[in-house]
C-alpha cells in the first residue's frame, strides 16, 4: 500500500465511494452527501483525478443488448516465460478488442483472459483466429460462464478511524 492511500481522509474516501457508485452524480449532489460547499468538492474531485485515484469514468454496458452475452474466462498457457516471450504476449494481448481483460498469474497457468462475444459459435472463432495465434501459447482452457452471480467494478473502501 502506498503512502498516498494515507493522505486520503474520510471525506476523500466517501467521495470516491459515491463516485464509483454513481459516476454521473451531479457536483452539488455529490457535495451535499459529503457536507461541503460544491466548489471544495470539485477542488478535491480534481485532486483525485491528478493524483490517479479515479482512473476514468465510462458507462457500463448491457452485453446481453449488445449481443455479447456469452462470457468465457480462458486460463493460457504460455510455452516459455521468458522476458521476451511475455512481453511479446503482452504486447499482442492489447491488439485485439476480443479480448476484455488479462490478468498475469501465478499457478498451473501464465494468464487468465476474460473474452465477451455473441455465442459459442463466435467464442470459437475467436479462439482459433485470435487465441491460438498470440505469441508463445502452448495451452489454453475455456471456462464459458452459464450464469453471472456478481459482476462488479466498486472496491470496497476503508473509512479511517
Amino acid at each position: 500500500m502506498t503512502d498516498a492511500f494515507f493522505s486520503l481522509d474520510r471525506t476523500d474516501l466517501k467521495i470516491l465511494d459515491l463516485l464509483q457508485k454513481d459516476g454521473r452524480i451531479s457536483n452539488i449532489k455529490l457535495a451535499e452527501a459529503v457536507n461541503l460547499s460544491p466548489t471544495a468538492v470539485m477542488a478535491r474531485v480534481q485532486k483525485l483525478n491528478k493524483e490517479n485515484f479515479i482512473s476514468g469514468y465510462y458507462a457500463h454496458l448491457n452485453p446481453e443488448k449488445l449481443h455479447a452475452g456469452f462470457l468465457v474466462f480462458v486460463e493460457i498457457l504460455l510455452d516459455k516465460t521468458t522476458p521476451h516471450v511475455l512481453e511479446d504476449f503482452i504486447d499482442a494481448v492489447q491488439q485485439y478488442p476480443e479480448i476484455l481483460e488479462c490478468h498475469m498469474t501465478s499457478g498451473g497457468f501464465d494468464f487468465v483472459v476474460k473474452i465477451r462475444s455473441q455465442n459459442m459459435d463466435e467464442f470459437r472463432r475467436i479462439a482459433g483466429q485470435v487465441l491460438w495465434h498470440l505469441p508463445g501459447v502452448k495451452e489454453t482452457r475455456s471456462y464459458p460462464v452459464m450464469q453471472v452471480v456478481k459482476e462488479t467494478t466498486q472496491i470496497k473502501l476503508q473509512s479511517k478511524k
